[in-house]
C-alpha cells in the first residue's frame, strides 16, 4: 500500500486482522507493517505507539456494539448491553485482552458506560454507585472473556484434554464443572449474580 494513502482506518482494520491471525502477542508494528506492504515507520505517523493503537482497536470493537434497547426494566437492558459488550469482544481473537486496561477516551467507549451507568441512574443508584456498579459488571465481562477466548486457544492447539486430565487429578467433580461447563451459562449465571447484587443496593438505598 502506498504509505501517502494509508489512514487511521487502514491500519485499524489491518491490526484487527492480524490480531485475528496471530493474536495479541503476534501482534507487532513491524508484522503490521509487512501485511500492510508499508515499513513499521509508515505506522507511526498514524499511531505514536503500539498502546495508542491498541486503545483504537480497542474503540473500533466497542463501536460494534448497538446501543438501541428496548423499553423494559433496568436489569432486562443491562443485561442486554452486558451481553452485548461479550459478543463485540469475541468478535476478533483476544478482543478482551485487548479492551481490558485500555483506557481508551474515544466517544464509542465513553458512551457504552454514560448509556449503562444512565439506566442505573434512572433506576435509583446514586451517580457514584453506578459509575461502581458499571465498572464491576464491565470488568466482569471482560475478565470472564480473557478466560474464555484463552480457553479457546488451549483447544485449538490441542492442549485443553491434557489440561482438563490434569485438573481432574486434583479437583473433584464439582470443582471440575466450572471448567467444563457451557462458556455462555456460566457467563449468565455470573451475570445475573452481579445483577442481583445491584437490585439489592437499589432496595436497600431506598429505604
Amino acid at each position: 500500500m502506498d504509505t501517502m494513502l494509508l489512514r487511521k482506518a487502514n491500519v485499524v482494520d489491518g491490526a484487527l486482522a492480524l490480531l485475528d491471525d496471530t493474536g495479541l502477542d503476534g501482534l507487532t508494528m513491524r508484522r503490521l507493517g509487512e501485511a500492510l506492504g508499508v515499513r513499521a515507520g509508515a505506522l507511526y505517523r498514524h499511531f505514536p505507539s503500539k498502546h495508542a493503537l491498541l486503545d483504537a482497536m480497542a474503540e473500533r470493537i466497542m463501536e460494534s456494539i448497538d446501543l438501541t434497547l428496548k423499553p423494559g426494566p433496568w436489569n432486562e437492558q443491562g443485561l442486554t448491553l452486558a451481553s452485548r459488550l461479550r459478543q463485540a469482544l469475541l468478535r476478533h481473537r483476544d478482543g478482551a485482552r485487548v479492551v481490558a486496561g485500555s483506557y481508551t477516551t474515544e466517544a464509542h467507549t465513553i458512551l457504552f458506560g454514560n448509556t449503562a451507568a444512565a439506566l442505573l441512574r434512572e433506576a435509583g443508584l446514586p451517580s457514584r454507585q453506578a459509575a461502581w456498579a458499571v465498572a464491576a459488571v464491565s470488568q466482569y465481562v471482560i475478565g470472564h472473556t480473557i478466560e474464555e477466548q484463552a480457553r479457546a486457544d488451549l483447544v485449538n492447539d490441542g492442549s485443553w484434554p491434557k489440561k482438563m486430565d490434569a485438573f481432574a487429578e486434583l479437583a473433584d467433580d464439582v470443582a471440575l464443572s466450572a471448567f467444563d461447563s457451557d462458556q455462555q451459562e456460566r457467563f449468565a449465571y455470573g451475570l445475573q449474580l452481579l445483577l442481583n447484587g445491584i437490585r439489592h443496593e437499589l432496595t436497600t438505598s431506598s429505604q
